[in-house]
């Protein structure tokens, strides 16, 4: 294997609940109403630092679709999905967006899902 390169970001930051690789920033999120089998989940414009899985036909709340688990490039755990294809018309907004699950990730709600990269302290758990 090679060495690994992240992206790292800066200001409010979505990191992995587990390695606190970088995810996403706060101004990516594009919605806060999404829903996964573990409670809450935010849709975001954009994402980085995370490998896509097979795609898979899914239904979702919302109808079918055609999805990829997304991997956190630093521990490989697995912290949302990303759409590919939507099938319903009102649902295309969709199409290459991702979903982070805020019980996987740590980002911004005041409920130590968030980070200020400034205020961080370098270090693993």
């Amino acid at each position: 294997m090679g060495r690994l390169f992240a992206v790292n970001l800066e200001g409010k930051i979505y990191t992995c609940r587990h390695c606190r690789t970088h995810l996403a920033l706060s101004e990516d999120v594009i919605s806060k109403s999404f829903h996964c089998r573990h409670g809450k989940a935010y849709l975001f414009n954009k994402v980085v630092n995370v490998t896509e899985g097979e795609l898979e036909e899914r239904l979702m709340m919302t109808g079918m679709h055609v999805v990829a688990d997304i991997f956190c490039v630093g521990c490989g755990s697995i912290v949302g999905w990303k759409y590919e294809t939507a099938h319903e018309k009102n649902q295309k907004y969709k199409e290459g967006k991702s979903v982070l699950e805020r019980i996987k990730v740590l980002g911004p709600d005041g409920n130590n899902h968030w980070i200020n990269h400034e205020a961080h302290i370098g270090g693993s758990d």
